[in-house]
């Protein structure tokens, strides 16, 4: 039956409504947590505000301070957000906002698109507007690049599979070029904004070569292929820029994890602690069993079904993808290629060391479509379980964010390792006392440092000089921002802010005592001051390894 205009019209209207609830339920969910202050603004979230700033004032970034593996795209938006709206904290959590709306939208159309129904598309919406607290936390808290990731990954997906999806009568149209370059500069802008999006544009350009080698269309694409590599320098011209002028070697480091490479062992070894990270880490965050900085189950009564239907998911998921008779059988496996590419890097590299969820943040989008799809089949056989089963999975991932927000602190943190979640609430007490005293300078941890040099508007420059890690390792990658340090040396009077940590307070204070400094102490929450220093004393002279300038 052929349907009216009016009818059509009618459920296109219906379709709008329902994408524009699914975005008002995402973003009310973020809403409610900062609302709530359930979200607290940490260290490497202060740095992208910095670095927004900074653009604001003259300077021109291309990566996240002291870290080559994160393009300044996410700086660049903020200080936009800055321009419009004031250089507040919520404005960087209102960029997040806006990215993920955008990711959602766009997971939408890969469902109707490329999947053959907006109902999947729009189920996929749907648990991601109510995602796993790990989802919720990396797109609502910045951390250089993880939201941009998502979006940007989202569209190389689209603009890969439009040309895979050419068909053969079609390959000499004008029309078929235009998404080669489109692709091209899309991996290219990803590989500068964040190293994460090679995960789709590995699989994306694999699938594509196979598909020109098997069509023996490879000599006769030359002209799309070479579209699509020019697209790819320009949208990765900042960092080829930064190559040539740092050279490229740094930049290939930092691309596989030098930043966290803190291990030792062979590399099989290695890789080994890396698939248990993965299996037990990686897996129970990725599906919401437990929040990114923590071990314990979140909702736990819930897991059993939980688990099951992630177990018919992937099953189902396997079986759409051998269904030769399947028009989205080349989707379900591109999706799938994502999921593997990540696990082969997270295993493979260096990151594998980080036992958190945020490298797994992408995988929501794949996850969210193969559930959906998989729940839509039942539906439309009039069955209850793919009704009920969707219903179990979204109360799961909204009772995991629940539990989570009322623990606080920490709160849904950033911050995985317990010596670096400092309770930041009496911030504002510590920047009120610290104008008040006329101190300015000294040394803290990188967790305090730079919240406190952007909430102080930059008054207060305490460089992160001192160990956090309760053994007292340190590393100088922790000091990011040499006009810091500048400022700090050049000072005639220097303090020191610990938290949480009595070692290094008892080194410290044996320290000052030793040198026949005498010096005032108070505490403001989690932050230990020590101030009024008879003379200004540095850490080096306090025998503090790895604080020397």
């Amino acid at each position: 039956m052929v349907k009216s205009p009016r009818i059509i019209l009618s459920e296109r209207a219906k379709d709008c409504w329902m994408l524009i609830l699914i975005l008002l339920m995402a973003a009310g969910l973020k809403a409610t947590l900062l609302l709530l202050e359930r979200i607290p603004f940490n260290s490497d979230e202060a740095v992208v505000a910095l670095m927004a700033r900074h653009i604001l004032d003259g300077e021109r970034p291309v990566f996240f301070y002291g870290q080559a593996y994160m393009g300044s795209l996410d700086a660049w938006l903020v200080a936009l957000g800055f321009t419009l709206f004031g250089q507040q904290v919520w404005v960087i959590r209102l960029v997040q906002i806006l990215l993920y709306l955008l990711t959602i939208i766009s997971t939408v159309w890969i469902g109707k698109e490329f999947l053959g129904s907006l109902k999947i598309g729009l189920g996929a919406g749907v648990l991601l507007a109510v995602p796993t607290v790990n989802v919720t936390l990396y797109t609502t808290a910045s951390l250089g690049g993880y939201g941009e990731a998502l979006l940007i990954g989202n569209l190389i997906l689209i603009s890969g599979l439009k040309i895979l999806h050419v068909r053969p009568d079609e390959i000499k149209k004008r029309k078929s070029f235009v998404w080669w370059p489109v692709f091209g500069l899309l991996a290219g802008l990803g590989l500068w904004a964040n190293g994460l999006t090679l995960i789709y544009t590995i699989p994306v350009g694999v699938m594509i070569l196979v598909r020109l080698i098997r069509n023996r269309e490879l000599k006769a694409s030359f002209s799309r292929i070479a579209l699509a590599i020019g697209g790819f320098f320009l949208g990765s011209g900042a960092w080829w820029w930064f190559a040539l002028d740092q050279g490229i070697g740094s930049l290939i480091q930092e691309l596989f994890g030098s930043a966290v490479a803190v291990e030792g062992g062979s590399w099989l070894v290695r890789v080994g602690n890396h698939l248990v990270n993965l299996l037990l880490l990686g897996s129970t965050a990725t599906l919401g069993l437990r929040p990114p900085w923590s071990t314990a189950w979140l909702g736990l009564p819930l897991v059993p079904f939980v688990l099951l239907i992630w177990g018919i998911v992937f099953i189902q998921w396997r079986r759409l993808q051998s269904d030769q008779e399947n028009p989205a059988r080349l989707t379900y496996w591109l999706l799938a290629g994502m999921c593997i590419t990540l696990a082969a890097g997270f295993v493979l590299t260096s990151f594998g060391v980080d036992p958190s969820g945020r490298y797994f943040v992408p995988l929501a989008v794949p996850l969210s479509l193969a559930a959906s799809a998989v729940f839509h089949r039942y539906m439309d056989k009039r069955r209850i379980w793919g009704w009920l089963a969707f219903a179990v999975l979204l109360g799961f991932h909204l009772w995991g964010t629940i539990q989570s927000a009322l623990k606080f602190p920490p709160g849904i943190t950033t911050q995985f390792y317990a010596p670096a979640q400092v309770d930041h609430r009496r911030m504002d007490d510590l920047i009120e006392f610290l104008k008040s005293e006329g101190i300015t300078r000294g040394y803290s941890n990188y967790w305090v440092t730079y919240p406190l040099a952007f909430l102080s508007e930059e008054e207060l420059i305490f460089i992160p000089r001192l160990p956090y890690h309760p053994d007292l390792r340190y590393t100088a990658r922790d000091d990011r921002y040499p006009p810091y340090r500048q400022l700090v040396t050049a000072s005639g009077e220097v303090a020191y802010i610990t938290t949480r940590n009595p070692a290094l307070d008892e080194v410290i204070a044996k320290g000052l005592g030793t040198a026949g400094v005498t010096w005032q102490e108070i505490w403001i929450g989690d932050y230990h001051l020590f101030y009024h220093l008879s003379r200004p004393v540095r850490p080096a002279e306090l025998g503090l390894e790895g604080t020397d300038f």
